[in-house]
């Protein structure tokens, strides 16, 4: 469906927009044309589009009210494809391009004719501030109907349901000065910084930088000023020392000078970026800046005023009129009535008289406005009602009037007769609210300033604000302004100063704005028609004052109870209003209510955008150990344990049958036991650790002593973390004197080593020790079963002989001719070797030893047979058998704990608490099913009363059951409140399907409880 191409409302000349680009755009099904340099809301009301979206509450008509990021009705739901939908895009920062697609975010069936919207009529008596909290308590058996329709009706637009086109990008940079904000004074300090030699990064969120210059009526160097902005940028982009970041937000303050720069760097060209030399550029980019010092010219937020009605299409900010006017050659009406309490609104009236349309009035608060532009006004005989205020807007789907009257702000009353103005715009100003959200979100409260009627920035040390932002509003000033912080922050980075000539500023009387930020009505505020303070939020004057009668005194608790800040909205245009209502209302000042706190994002930043190229394979990339291919042409299957790909089993053919996991493993299971079997245990974490005092750092972070290690012994140790909690286990082998080589569970290794670091780092930095992360540098194969000796004899020449190489040593030597660390270790129970190469030999070995085990029966196994042959023996996986709340003692391993070793090791005080010290705490036992074929489920709730009324109380679960082709049943390893004094005793799992099965209590070690096996 096609609409007319004309745009009703674009001027004939005039505005930063290229007339010879026309671009086509589609916005809720209907087709319209814009120009080059069009955002998407200027277009929108060059087309005469007047309902853009409906109220996220009551699903009333909303039109286009600002032109920046302040914008709190125009979020639009942009793509034309299910992969290119973005949610609640600003209209008034999406910049215009050919094809572009949009729709409103809310209204069903349409934007026009929303059934919904039956509840704006009637939703200010029945819908206050927490009515769901009253309403939808009872009766508690319809509240999966009420939360169906809750969910239904919440939420602003809809995400993608299909992969993303696009990539995205973080970028690390490093600064002297980061300007944020491109306007007068954002321009004049980086100019400062520049010429004086800074690296300087200006960034700015508009498409063109030049910020409120771009539609300024003032002169500059007796110009437009404009085209100061546009020689000073020329000058900067000409510099090697700056970096220019148009397009880009400031969306987070951090520690230590660390900001985070969204830049949008394609999404002003297509829904796709297109490609540039054959590659496609990276959608948006996330700049991580790191700076000297941050200098804050981020502006000012023009303050609506709130009166009935405030929301209606053809209620806009006196500024956003402007801007339109002068940057997009865009008039949003015909006859306007400007309300404001301030000088600078009349600019807005100028404005729209010098583009052919009629002003029917300028309703001024002040009883006797004076300046400048004042002046002006009133000789180009636009009338100008004085002491006076809009009381509502009238009209239903778009302003067709004003209601005018007299009032007495003070006192907040009405005083005189209402006056009804024929109109289709209201533009109002109740002043400018510095943008303060980056500098709260380092914590520092802002302050009141009574002569700017405004909050400023408390900044802390290395940030500095200038012009608008700290609310130097005045052109000229604002330039100095910014210069002179500019010169601050270099002084503090002892740099030299170079000074710039500031241009010309013709200086412009003003009149003193006055404090008004709700307009009285004649009836109470609750009777009167809807004053909005928050429109995306669908707050209200009268919810506000709801609150504060039901109890709530702090802003923060109102800000909660209201929704008043919530969003994407943060606040930007009804904050200082609806503090300053809650203030009245509590009979306050509103620097004794205070702001509320301002948090990221400053606008809202794409999924994408904050992953960057942390997503898909890069954001869990898999691994593969030297030996994967050969695992892939004989069939395993696989299992993710960390990021690695690790054998689960191999499933052999038999008689044109595949294995099923339970045969493969019983299989190999009985190969180990009987013959020879090998594993690859390459993904075992292992931490090269080196250094005069690395024996005294071992004897810190393990529970066992470390001291006296023998070099070419091996030691097994638990770590814990300070909680007394089992972390991690494994073995440590003394390479040196001073060497060790330190293994970690397969899935534990990155954070072992980030724990020895932060030890070594915050807490033991005297000792000289160092840790470096050798995993993938060795493979290693374990060799395990009666006949792994013969095996490995045929290709080594270590002395294998049981009285050379004994249990718990390692020998270095060479294996099928390449160079080894051999480890006569076992998680299996069985006589085994873990034998440790250079990756790259990996294959040549593991190939060797298929060579010459056919004879022995030689048998690959994976992961599920290892876990089955460790718990035979009672052996723990640490994350498995341990959670984070079991202590050594809870595991029956005392014996590798030393409680007499002479420096409080991590976790020795907290095992002395009187927690750990209970009896009655979790601890590790077998269980024997009674009957013998049942499998017991993991993670299984353990009873010792089946017959409790339910709840029952749940005393344990199962960590680890398996099947043992070895034992012929079923086993499980468990822990159990007290178990450790409970052998013998029947214990009762309830399953969901109601079946309960029975288990007695023994020790954790079911096969060779001597160890004889291990060791022949």
């Amino acid at each position: 469906m096609s609409k007319s191409l004309k745009q009703p409302n674009r001027l004939k000349e005039g505005g930063r927009i290229d007339r010879s680009r026309k671009l086509s755009f589609t916005f809720n099904g209907q087709r319209y044309q814009g120009h080059a340099g069009d955002t998407l809301a200027s277009a929108l009301l060059a087309n005469g589009v007047d309902i853009v979206n409906r109220s996220f509450k009551y699903s009333r008509p909303r039109g286009i009210v600002a032109a920046g990021a302040e914008e709190p009705n125009a979020l639009i739901q942009l793509g034309s494809t299910e992969a290119a939908q973005v949610p609640n895009v600003r209209a008034t920062q999406q910049a215009l391009f050919d094809g572009l697609v949009a729709r409103s975010t809310n209204g069903w069936p349409n934007v026009q004719h929303d059934l919904m919207g039956w509840v704006g009529k009637v939703g200010g008596r029945f819908m206050p501030p927490g009515f769901y909290y009253k309403t939808f308590m009872a009766p508690a058996s319809m509240w999966m109907t009420y939360e169906k329709y809750i969910r239904k009706s919440a939420g602003l637009g809809r995400s993608p349901m299909e992969r993303d086109p696009d990539s995205y990008d973080h970028l690390n940079q490093h600064c002297d000065l980061l300007v944020i904000g491109a306007g007068p004074a954002g321009l004049a300090a980086a100019l400062t910084a520049a010429r004086s030699g800074a690296r300087v990064i200006l960034a700015d969120e508009q498409e063109e930088m030049g910020g409120s210059l771009l539609d300024s009526r003032e002169l500059v160097d007796n110009q437009p000023a404009a085209q100061w902005a546009e020689r000073v940028l020329k000058e900067l982009a000409g510099l090697d020392n700056v970096t220019l970041l148009a397009r880009t937000t400031a969306n987070g303050y951090h520690d230590h000078h660390f900001v985070t720069l969204h830049e949008r760097r394609t999404e002003h060209l297509g829904e796709t970026a297109p490609l540039v030399n054959g590659h496609r550029p990276s959608r948006s980019r996330m700049h991580r800046v790191r700076a000297g010092q941050v200098l804050l010219a981020t502006g000012a937020h023009e303050r609506p005023l709130v009166y009935g009605n405030n929301d209606l299409p053809g209620n806009l900010l006196a500024g956003a009129v402007s801007t339109y006017i002068r940057r997009y050659g865009v008039v949003p009406g015909h006859k306007l009535v400007l309300s404001t309490s301030n000088d600078y609104a009349y600019r807005a009236a100028l404005d729209w008289l010098d583009a052919g349309r009629e002003v029917v009035a300028i309703v001024d608060a002040r009883p006797a406005p004076n300046g400048e532009w004042v002046e002006q006004a009133r000789a180009r005989g636009i009338r100008i009602i004085e002491g006076a205020a809009v009381l509502e807007a009238k009209g239903a789907s778009r302003v067709n009037g004003a209601r005018v009257a007299t009032i007495d702000a003070g006192a907040f009353k009405v005083t005189g007769q209402a006056e009804t103005l024929d109109c289709d715009t209201i533009a109002s100003s109740g002043g400018y609210s510095p943008v303060i959200h980056l500098a709260s979100h380092t914590g520092a409260r802002p302050t009141w300033n009574e002569e700017i009627l405004g909050f400023v920035p408390s900044l802390v040390k290395g940030v500095h604000a200038a012009g608008s932002a700290r609310g130097i509003h005045d052109l000229a000033a604002g330039m100095a302004d910014g210069v002179a912080m500019a010169a601050q922050a270099l002084e503090a980075l002892n740099r030299p100063v170079q000074a710039i000539e500031l241009p010309q500023v013709e200086a412009r009387r003003e009149g003193a704005a006055c404090a008004l930020y709700q307009i009285p009505h004649e009836k109470p505020t609750l009777r009167a028609p809807k004053q909005f303070v928050d429109l995306q939020n669908d707050v209200t004057a009268a919810g506000i004052e709801l609150a504060t009668r039901e109890g709530f005194e702090s802003i923060e608790h109102v800000k909660r109870y209201t929704a008043m800040g919530f969003g994407t909205d943060q606040g930007k245009l009804g904050n200082i209003n609806g503090m300053a209502i809650a203030a009245r209302c509590l009979n306050r000042s509103i620097p004794e209510v205070g702001t509320t706190v301002f948090r990221p994002n400053y606008t809202p930043v794409t999924f994408g955008a904050i992953v960057g190229r942390h997503c898909r394979e890069l954001f869990d990339p898999e691994r593969y150990t030297a030996l994967h291919q050969w695992h892939v042409e004989n069939g395993a299957e696989f299992e993710d344990v960390g990021q690695w790909k690790r054998p689960w089993y191999f499933p052999q053919t038999v008689n044109g049958k595949k294995e099923s996991m339970h045969e493969a493993v019983a299989r190999e299971c009985l190969a180990v036991r009987e013959k020879v079997g090998i594993l690859d245990a390459s993904t075992l974490g292992k931490i090269d650790i080196q250094g005069p005092d690395a024996r005294e750092f071992l004897n810190r972070v393990y529970t066992n002593k470390w001291l006296k290690l023998e070099v070419g012994r091996v030691r097994y140790g638990l770590m814990c973390k300070d909680d007394g909690m089992l972390m991690d286990d494994g073995t440590t082998s003394c390479l040196g004197e001073n060497h060790f080589l330190m293994t970690t569970t397969t899935g534990g290794a990155a954070g072992v080593l980030e724990w020895l670091e932060l030890w070594h780092q915050t807490e033991w930095p005297e000792l000289d020790v160092t840790f470096t992360s050798v995993t993938d540098h060795w493979a290693t194969m374990t060799v395990t079963g009666p006949e792994a000796r013969k095996l490995l004899a045929e290709i080594t020449d270590i002395d294998l002989d049981r009285s050379a190489f004994k249990f718990m040593d390692w020998r270095e030597g060479n294996v099928a001719g390449v160079p080894a660390r051999v480890f006569r270790i076992s998680f299996t129970g069985e006589l085994a070797y873990e034998i440790n190469v250079q990756a790259n030999y990996a294959m040549h070995v593991w190939k060797t030893l298929f060579e010459h085990g056919d004879k022995y029966g030689l048998t690959p196994y994976g992961t599920e047979t290892m876990h089955v042959l460790r718990a035979e023996k009672g052996f723990i996986i640490a994350g498995q058998d341990s959670d984070g709340s079991v202590t050594p003692e809870d595991l029956g391993m005392q014996w590798a704990v030393g409680y007499d070793k002479p420096y409080s090791w991590i976790g020795k005080r907290a095992l002395s608490r009187s927690d750990t010290r209970r009896t009655d705490r979790k601890q590790l036992v077998g269980l024997k099913p009674k009957d013998p074929t049942v499998v017991l489920e993991e993670g299984a709730q353990i009873v010792f009363d089946p017959d409790h009324a339910i709840p029952m109380p749940m005393v344990g679960h199962v960590t680890s059951s398996y099947y043992s082709p070895t034992l012929g049943s079923g086993f499980a390893l468990a822990v159990v409140k007290g178990g450790h004094q409970r052998m013998g005793e029947t214990v009762y799992l309830p399953m969901a399907d109601g079946k309960t099965h029975a288990a007695e209590i023994v020790g954790t070690i079911f096969y060779d409880p001597k160890g004889e096996r291990q060791n022949v």
